[in-house]
């Protein structure tokens, strides 16, 4: 027995309009999600040079701000859907800066470089024994800092190496500088040792400005330092080259070593002439130079001199340390007579 047709307006057909329809929108909504994973989590735009591309995002941009920053750069496909993802994954944690964006980098990476931070890092470095010529010279050369730093007074800074951000300021970089130097100072002086013979913590930057140049032996500091304060204590004279030196170019290197006219030159710097410390210091001493000065050690040692190994040998005795002395012109003959004997 055969069964009845039903109608085209029966119940039957309209349960299987409803059921296609709703297929359709599973499918729809399957494709929606795809893509959203897609635009997420799938590779991001490629560089348009190179391997990655500089994105600066200011303070205060805000999420919308960023999206359509990263936008603009050509590393994310949608600010939209970054607008939503940020928020959902902690917007009011991303954080600016200067943001190196991998080629292809997902949005999901993206979201999560700035939320931990992972800015470009910049640095300026000022070696220990630099003058603040030098210092000021290399701050004002940085490429992704802006206005000028001027020159500070020598030994106002602290040498070290020095994170900035892209777009700082000059100035205030070099104040950073300044207040590192007084704040560590201020330290070290109030710790000092008991009867040095400095005055103020300005002499003591000067004489640790001296022993900075004196040695590039890190172990040599203290003891180097505990020579010269012997030496002021006694009223004997400093005879430090490197105040010559500085006397003559202020501070820039000679490349030769000083002439008989200059050891003899009468200038404020020339410690062979004056008595005590020169007027200010010659460079910018190093936080090691500054604590072998202000806590040196106890030792009876008025001289030392070269030994030929990048060190120098010390004396108590004048007549221990003309021997010494002796010593060290005998390997500088035989140096120059190398040296000659290579040139032939």
């Amino acid at each position: 027995m055969s069964r009845p047709r039903r109608r085209p307006g029966s119940t039957g057909y309209a349960l299987s309009r409803r059921g296609t329809f709703s297929g359709i929108v599973f499918v729809g909504l399957i494709l929606v999600a795809a893509l959203f994973a897609f635009l997420y989590a799938g590779p991001g735009p490629g560089a348009a040079q190179g391997t990655s591309t500089t994105v600066i995002l200011p303070r205060g941009a805000g999420v919308t701000g960023i999206g359509h920053a990263l936008k603009r750069a050509g590393v994310i496909r949608s600010e939209g859907l970054f607008d939503v993802m940020a928020k959902l994954t902690g917007g009011s944690s991303l954080k600016a800066g200067e943001y190196a964006i991998r080629s292809g980098e997902s949005m999901a990476a993206v979201i999560d470089d700035l939320k931990a931070g992972r800015v470009v890092r910049h640095f300026v470095t000022v070696p220990e024994g630099w003058t603040s010529q030098m210092a000021a010279d290399a701050v004002n050369a940085s490429p992704v800092l802006t206005g000028f730093a001027a020159t500070p007074p020598e030994g106002a800074i602290l040498p070290e190496t020095y994170e900035v951000r892209r777009g700082d300021n000059r100035a205030a970089v070099m104040d950073r500088m300044k207040a590192a130097a007084d704040t560590l100072l201020d330290r070290l002086w109030a710790a000092r040792k008991p009867g040095l013979p400095l005055a103020s913590p300005a002499e003591a930057v000067t004489l640790a400005s001296i022993v900075e140049k004196e040695t590039a032996l890190p172990a040599e500091r203290p003891r180097i330092a505990a020579v010269f304060e012997n030496r002021l204590k006694a009223g004997i004279r400093l005879e430090s080259d490197p105040t010559v030196i500085y006397g003559v170019s202020k501070g820039a290197p000679l490349g030769r070593g000083l002439t008989a006219s200059e050891l003899a030159a009468a200038t404020p710097y020339n410690t062979y002439k004056i008595a005590g410390l020169p007027p200010t210091p010659i460079a910018n001493p190093g936080k090691a130079s500054l604590e072998a000065v202000l806590n040196p050690p106890d030792t009876k040692e008025l001289y030392f001199v070269a030994n030929g190994t990048g060190g120098h040998t010390f004396a108590s005795a004048f007549a221990d340390h003309q021997k010494n002395v002796a010593k060290w012109r005998e390997i500088e003959r035989r140096h120059a007579a190398a040296a000659g004997a290579g040139s032939k």
